[in-house]
């Protein structure tokens, strides 16, 4: 998987909605999504959102006519599993245990969690 640059949160809130979609999307979609989760952003703002996007290399434009569509170049899956993988590196030193530790330590692991993370372990 070829490194791609990190998102902001809102580029993040934009392509969690495009990887919903099944088909390649408008920006024109898009707007209307948004304006129905009470996000009320200008034509221009998403078309920034979506150009860049795309310079970054996560979304496919194709014109047709008048109209842009855009694909993901990349799953929602891959993009958190690499994430997950710059945040291990970056401050775990590529360890799953310094990572779990680190939670554990921080109290941010309850007893149940506990044994759902035995659990699953035990069953790979």
């Amino acid at each position: 998987m070829n490194y791609l640059q990190k998102l902001s949160d809102t580029e993040i809130e934009l392509m969690e909605e495009i990887w919903g979609y099944e088909q390649p999307v408008t920006s024109r979609e898009l707007l209307n999504t948004f304006s129905t989760k009470g996000r009320e952003w200008k034509s221009q703002t998403i078309s920034t959102f979506l150009s860049r996007l795309v310079e970054k290399g996560f979304l496919h434009v194709t014109r047709r006519g008048r109209t842009n569509t855009y694909v993901p170049c990349i799953s929602s899956a891959d993009y958190k599993l690499q994430e997950t993988q710059n945040v291990l590196d970056g401050l775990y030193e590529g360890s799953v245990k310094n990572l779990i530790s680190a939670l554990y330590d921080g109290e941010k692991l309850s007893s149940e969690d506990i044994a759902e993370l035995k659990q699953w372990f035990s069953e790979r």
